[in-house]
């Protein structure tokens, strides 16, 4: 039997952090990972180059149901720390876009760095290695693996959501913190592309492989980033953002000109270029491919409010869970008594410069001549110019 003061389950990002900071407090620390390698999703981060953190994060950017829960953590530890940790290592970053920051090269810079700073703490790892059961002791934990016995003061169950099941992923973690009391809440899929089946995924089809800014709203919530049209629906950064706020039914709205108010350049262009077709005129703006779409569905009169199917589920997804906050038990400095602590799969961080809600797209008779001026891209059905009065001036 070996004995630890701390014991972590899963060396993703969480469980190695949690034990670089525990060693660093002077405690015995196991990080125990069933897979054969650590860290498998910080190496797919980022597209292969991880987005290690975001320098504008605060407390408002996550989604839990006490927005409170995170503030302790994000005090004690900003991603400013995490950088001057980056820049300790010389790995080269920069900014993306609105505050995210990507290694210049490939995600392993990160994972090498948080090995070598686990190393300098005294973290033992062991990989391969699965937890069959659980046990809490007068003084402690008890742990059983097929080939050996552990025991700990402290127990940390970081072992990450079921998303991509591929690289390992699986409910453990969910079983282990009932096991101990700790209500789950409902796990979701998150930061997913949304699909559309019949007769909307095959009007959507053509575009697959264009994209363009928008703003994507549902409800109060809106992002302002690019939208990416696929072979199965809609993705890019917007849509993967506002998936963390769908459910089955859900109405979203989309406004694909979210920095130029249409009814004004189409008036414009109308006065500049009379006789110009609508197609080539739209394609000032948008992608051929896309124009030509907008002057097709000119049948969206009261605007582009668009119904997903449903969201790709856990083979390639994020997902929003976690132990409820009210029962889980605070995350502080340690405690004389023994305790096991959830660390959250996924407290969602809301895009970090969102803007107040834009209305969707408005596709409008406008002008309807021998010119074939035939639609409007504008911020909504409450514009002036969708008013039936003054549709043909």
């Amino acid at each position: 039997m070996t004995d630890f003061d701390v014991i972590i389950i899963g060396a993703g990002a969480a469980g190695l952090m949690c034990a670089i900071e525990a060693g660093k407090r002077g405690r015995r620390v196991l990080i125990m990972e069933s897979n054969d390698t650590v860290a498998g999703k910080i190496r797919i981060s980022g597209g292969g180059r991880c987005n290690f953190t975001n320098k504008d994060s605060s407390a408002a950017n996550f989604l839990s149901k006490n927005p409170r829960f995170c503030l302790s953590a994000l005090k004690r530890y900003r991603p400013q720390n995490f950088i001057k940790l980056v820049e300790k290592y010389d790995i080269a970053y920069h900014e993306k876009k609105l505050g995210q920051l990507f290694c210049d090269g490939k995600s392993h810079q990160i994972i090498d760095m948080l090995l070598k700073e686990c190393d300098a703490a005294g973290v033992v790892i062991q990989t391969s290695q699965s937890v069959e059961d659980v046990e809490k002791q007068e003084n402690g934990f008890r742990l059983l693996t097929a080939y050996e016995t552990f025991t700990c003061a402290s127990l940390v169950i970081a072992s990450g959501g079921k998303s991509i099941p591929k690289m390992g992923a699986t409910g453990f973690g969910y079983d282990l913190a009932r096991q101990f009391g700790h209500t789950i809440i409902k796990p979701e899929p998150a930061l997913v592309p949304l699909t559309f089946q019949n007769i909307q995924l095959e009007k959507l089809k053509s575009l697959a492989g264009v994209s363009t800014d928008a703003v994507v709203s549902l409800g109060k919530t809106s992002f302002a980033e690019a939208l990416l049209f696929t072979h199965r629906g809609l993705s890019g950064p917007a849509i993967l953002q506002i998936s963390s706020y769908w459910t089955a039914g859900d109405e979203v709205q989309i406004n694909l000109s979210p920095n130029r108010d249409m009814l004004d350049f189409l008036k414009e262009q109308r006065t500049t270029q009379p006789k110009q077709e609508l197609h080539n005129i739209l394609t000032q703006r948008f992608a051929r491919r896309l124009a030509q779409f907008i002057c097709d569905e000119v049948a969206w009169a009261d605007g582009w409010r668009t119904c997903p199917t449903r969201n790709l589920s856990w083979w390639r997804t994020l997902s929003i869970t976690g132990a409820s906050a009210p029962t889980a038990p605070k995350v502080s400095e340690p405690q004389k008594s023994p305790a096991a602590v959830s660390i959250p799969v996924k407290y969602h961080p809301k895009h970090l410069k969102a803007q107040k809600p834009l209305a969707c797209i408005s596709l409008a008779k406008w002008s309807m001549s021998p010119d074939n001026w035939a639609a409007i891209i504008s911020n909504g059905p409450g514009h002036p110019a969708m008013l039936p009065g003054n549709m043909s001036k």
